[in-house]
């Protein structure tokens, strides 16, 4: 059966294959000196005080399902259902009691997504011990290990988990004292006391488990999980029960459909990051699906992976970010078999993190509607780390790039006029209480009546009809002037730049704050401009930047941005191919794969003082071009 859905701006009526979405019904109130209050008519239905009480209820209710599974070295699935996820949950956390964790020292995990990090990680939320999963990169690429140094000199951790010793080895014993306990799934550190995953599931689950767990409520710390691109050093956000168990209620209360289908997940997005951590594995947990993990990445090397895994688990939902989409848009276009077990049973397409190209979109829809002879829904929103993560939602009746929808249930939203913007603020029990360890930042963080100010500018889609959702307008504090007083707003130019620019750009840098003009550093996807180029595969990076073909295409790419542009706020001037890519020590690039605006302008200072010095031959000008 299909349901019909409006099109965006004016196209025809299109055929959705049908899937429950919450009411998009909203209130608005205007307030104090132009502000304006948005929240859901539906109100929030009360949810349980503990995320792991929905692992005992599934454990009663479909015991032998699986709950998660991972690949085996010989390709098979190793599962773990819902009863034996909750017997290794209570015997690990037995046997965390034992090393008298307090929330000031909590345990803190290293390396990235398997089945022993889950299971540790529910077995300290079910001990009531928070832990912390930290970006793996911070110790496998950083080489000066600042922000690791800067996570552990926060948390003070008491037990530290890595699947495998030997890669983490020069992390652990540079920041870490002897005597700190250790756990890892293989291999050991010599002179260094640990114990191997294994052991911990040998002690049975005991009275004081369960009293922990029992002991434990809305206000308990679930894990710290720490912020990434607004500044150097990440900020660490406490986020507790009712933080998780609220956003998980209002993503249900959003997406019904998790209650008429358990939800099936093939998902690759870190832990580390609320994304994957707490959004998606919070679906699966609180709805009783399976979670298939996902070794591979929206990479060149690292997409055959998940290829494979969606050609053998079909997912009900599909949650990734716009590079995943890319990547999983063209197999899609080459693969007959992709697509039959692809679209098999698929009722929801949601992306996050960054904008999705139209182009990407669109090519979507064709596959879908060329299949299934319908679309699939896409959705999106607005979230963060303190947030845990979600705010709104894309239930409005739009659909189209930039759209973030409507608040959640139970999120109020408050747009304040700043600079000529509006910018989002947001308050409900999925918001954090404040930063850990941090008064001054966590004061800074809320408003005089306790909203969350987020730092995102949002508009309206159609300021004559609010109903109808928000469009998000940037990041405030990316904002600048030229010299001549013109205000800049960076993040629609970037989007409109990085959306136009598939596939040969993977982000850009917006330059000019006190400039006379603005210019563009452009972080290329340097395996399609390769591609483009048609050198030999002996050429280097700036030969392929360098080469008739790649400056044509970027030339042509600057001329139809500037086509159209109103004037020297969103006229680019030049733009410049970077050849190095961004770095994580220098701050440029976050874990999750963003780019830190503020922080490649301030180390690359030089570079950008030559461009705008026309002392750079690579730069492309748009006078040469136009």
């Amino acid at each position: 059966m299909n349901v019909e859905s409006v099109a965006p701006q004016g196209a025809s009526r299109v055929r959705y294959r049908q899937v429950a979405i919450g009411s998009p019904d909203v209130e608005i109130i205007s307030g104090r000196d132009g502000a304006i209050y948005m929240k859901a008519a539906e109100a929030l239905t009360p949810p349980p005080e503990r995320l792991l009480e929905r692992l005992l209820h599934w454990a009663r209710l479909t015991p032998e399902v699986t709950f998660v599974a991972e690949r085996a070295a010989d390709g098979s699935w190793r599962r773990i259902s819902y009863t034996e996820m909750l017997a290794n949950v209570r015997a690990i956390a037995q046997a965390l009691l034992g090393y008298g964790l307090p929330a000031e020292r909590p345990l803190v995990i290293l390396s990235g997504n398997d089945l022993e990090h889950l299971q540790l990680a529910f077995a300290a939320m079910y001990a009531g011990i928070p832990y912390c999963p930290v970006s793996p990169a911070y110790s496998l690429l950083s080489q000066d290990l600042e922000k690791l140094r800067h996570i552990f000199d926060l948390l003070q951790p008491g037990l530290i988990f890595a699947a495998d010793a030997e890669p983490f080895q020069r992390a652990i014993e540079t920041l870490t004292p002897v005597e700190l306990p250790l756990v890892f799934t293989r291999g050991d550190l010599p002179g260094r006391s640990s114990v191997a995953f294994a052991q911990l599931l040998r002690q049975s689950g005991a009275a004081e488990a369960e009293a922990a767990f029992a002991a434990t409520g809305p206000q308990t710390i679930a894990k710290f999980l720490f912020t990434s691109g607004s500044t150097k050093l990440p900020k660490a956000v406490p986020t507790t029960q009712g933080m998780l168990c609220a956003n998980q209620q209002m993503l249900l209360q959003t997406f019904p459909e998790f209650a008429a289908e358990p939800p099936v997940l093939v998902d690759w997005l870190p832990w580390n990051h609320t994304f994957g951590g707490s959004h998606n594995v919070g679906i699966v947990l609180y709805n009783g699906g399976s979670l298939y993990i996902d070794a591979g990445k929206p990479t060149a090397q690292g997409m055959a992976e998940t290829l494979r895994n969606l050609k053998d688990v079909s997912p009900t939902a599909y949650l990734t970010v716009p590079k995943g989409w890319e990547e999983l848009v063209g197999a899609l276009e080459r693969d007959a078999e992709l697509r039959t077990r692809f679209f098999a049973r698929i009722k929801l397409f949601f992306f996050a993190a960054a904008g999705l190209s139209q182009s990407v979109w669109d090519r979507l829809d064709r596959i879908a509607e060329q299949h299934c002879g319908e679309r699939i829904r896409m959705m999106a929103g607005l979230g963060m780390t303190e947030a845990s993560p979600s705010c709104t939602f894309t239930t409005g009746p739009l659909s189209m790039a930039g759209y973030v929808g409507l608040p959640a249930p139970g999120c109020e939203i408050k747009l304040v006029p700043v600079d000529g913007k509006l910018e989002a603020r947001f308050r409900g029990p999925h918001i954090m209480a404040g930063y850990w360890r941090s008064p001054q930042q966590t004061l800074e963080a809320f408003d005089e009546e306790g909203f969350y100010r987020s730092g995102d500018a949002l508009k309206f889609a159609d300021a004559q009809q609010p109903q109808l959702g928000l469009m998000f307008d940037g990041r405030m504090a990316e904002d600048f002037k030229l010299s001549s007083g013109v205000f800049v707003s960076v993040g629609p130019l970037r989007s409109r730049a990085v959306l136009a620019g598939t596939p040969y750009v993977q982000d850009v840098v917006v330059a000019g704050p006190d400039r006379e003009c603005l210019g563009l550093l452009v972080f290329p996807r340097l395996a399609e401009c390769r591609r483009l180029a048609e050198l030999a595969a002996t050429a280097s990076d700036a030969q392929v930047l360098a080469s008739d073909a790649v400056r044509a295409w970027f030339a042509e790419w600057l001329r139809q941005l500037n086509s159209q542009a109103t004037g020297s706020a969103n006229r680019v001037e030049w733009l410049s191919l970077l050849e190095t890519p961004a770095s994580i020590d220098r701050g440029e690039i976050t874990d999750k794969g963003s780019i830190n605006q503020r922080a490649v302008l301030q180390a690359r200072a030089t570079q950008v003082e030559a461009l705008y010095g026309d002392c750079a031959p690579q730069i492309i000008r748009y006078e040469a071009v136009s």
